[in-house]
C-alpha cells in the first residue's frame, strides 16, 4: 500500500484537514504501508507564502510522518513539463477541445429551466476553425476532455460504498487545464498518482464527485485505478464544509495557544468514532486497532470555534 498526504498552501492547516491527514495517515500505517507527502501548489496566485513550511511543521507536530524527501518533485508547481507533455498526448487523441466560455455564460447556460445542475452544455464542443479563431482574438481558452454520451464509472468507496456515475449526464466535457494555462486539479492529481505509484487514496468526501472524472482519466490513460475512501467531514457551526473563514480553526493556532498535540489528536479520534472519550492519545498508539468500519458515517458539526472547547 502506498498512500498521500497531500496539502495545499492556499492556508494553514485546520483541523478538517488535519483530520482527513490522519485517517489517511492511520489507513496506511495499519496496514504496513508506505505514505509520501506531496504539495499541491499549482496555483501559486492562491498560494501562502510560507504555508507549506507551516504545514508540514503541524504534521509533524501531531504526530504524523511519511517516507519520502520533500524534494522539488514533490511540489506541483515544479511539474508542470509532465502535466503539458499528458496534455499533448490527449490533445493528439482528439480527446481535448478549447473552450470560451466565461463564467457568467456557464452560469447563464446552467441555471436554464429543467438542466442539470454543473452539467457543462457543450456550447464550445462542436465550434468550426472559424469560430474557434475568431474567439481566440478576444481571450485565451480553456481545455476540456470530451465526455461520450453514455459514459459511465462505477467503483467502490471503502465509506460510501458502491458508486455509479454517468459523467456525461452529470457533469459533461470537464476542465482539464484552465485559461491561465494551469492543468485542472482532475488532470494533476491524476498524473501525479499515477507517476507516484499511489494505490490508496483516503480523503473528505467533498471529492467524491470528482472522483468519477479522474477514473474516466485512469481508464483513458491505461492506468490501475487507487482505491478511494472518502470520510465524512468536520463542519463549521453554519452547517458549511470547515473552512478558513469560519475563523480560528488552525492547528498552528491550536499550537501557539498553547495545545498539546495528544489533545488534538484525540479530539480528533473522538470526533470521527475511533475513541468513545475525548482523552489525549498519541497517533502512533491509534494504529494497533485501526479499522476503516469504526469511523463515523456522519459529519461532525462544530457548535464552537473556541479553541479550548475542543
Amino acid at each position: 500500500m502506498l498512500a498521500r498526504l497531500a496539502p495545499s498552501p492556499t492556508g494553514y492547516l485546520h483541523i478538517g484537514n488535519a483530520r482527513s491527514f490522519l485517517l489517511a495517515w492511520l489507513q496506511a500505517r495499519a496496514a504496513g504501508g508506505e505514505i509520501i507527502l506531496r504539495i499541491e501548489d499549482l496555483d501559486q496566485a492562491r498560494a501562502v507564502g510560507g504555508a507549506d513550511r507551516e504545514i508540514v511543521r503541524d504534521l509533524e507536530w501531531l504526530g504524523l510522518d511519511w517516507d519520502n524527501e520533500l524534494t522539488p518533485n514533490y511540489y506541483q508547481s515544479n511539474r508542470f513539463h509532465l502535466y503539458q507533455s499528458a496534455l499533448d498526448r490527449l490533445a493528439a487523441q482528439d480527446l481535448l477541445y478549447p473552450c470560451y466560455c466565461s463564467r457568467k455564460e456557464l452560469a447563464e447556460a446552467m441555471s436554464a429551466p429543467h438542466y442539470p445542475a454543473g452539467r457543462y452544455p457543450g456550447t464550445c464542443r462542436d465550434m468550426t476553425e472559424s469560430e474557434r479563431k475568431s474567439r481566440r482574438a478576444e481571450k485565451e481558452p480553456a481545455l476540456r476532455f470530451r465526455v461520450d454520451p453514455g459514459t459511465v464509472v462505477e467503483f467502490n468507496d471503502l465509506i460510501c460504498g458502491t458508486i455509479r456515475s454517468d459523467i456525461f449526464e452529470e457533469t459533461g466535457d470537464f476542465i482539464v487545464a484552465r485559461a491561465d494555462g494551469i492543468p485542472s486539479y482532475q488532470l494533476a492529481v491524476v498524473l501525479d498518482d499515477i507517476a507516484m505509484g499511489v494505490t490508496h487514496i483516503l480523503r473528505g468526501n467533498d471529492l467524491l464527485d470528482s472522483t468519477p472524472r479522474q477514473l474516466l482519466l485512469y481508464q483513458t490513460l491505461k492506468a490501475s485505478p487507487p482505491t478511494y475512501a472518502h470520510v465524512p467531514l468536520i463542519l463549521g457551526p453554519d452547517g458549511k464544509r470547515l473552512a478558513k473563514r469560519h475563523g480560528s480553526v488552525s492547528i498552528a493556532e491550536i499550537r501557539e495557544a498553547g495545545g498539546r498535540p495528544e489533545e488534538v489528536i484525540g479530539w480528533l479520534a473522538w470526533s470521527c468514532g475511533l475513541r468513545t472519550k475525548k482523552r489525549g492519545v498519541t497517533a502512533r498508539e491509534l494504529v494497533q486497532d485501526f479499522e476503516l468500519a469504526q469511523l463515523k458515517r456522519n459529519e461532525t458539526r462544530l457548535t464552537s470555534l473556541n479553541l479550548f472547547s475542543l
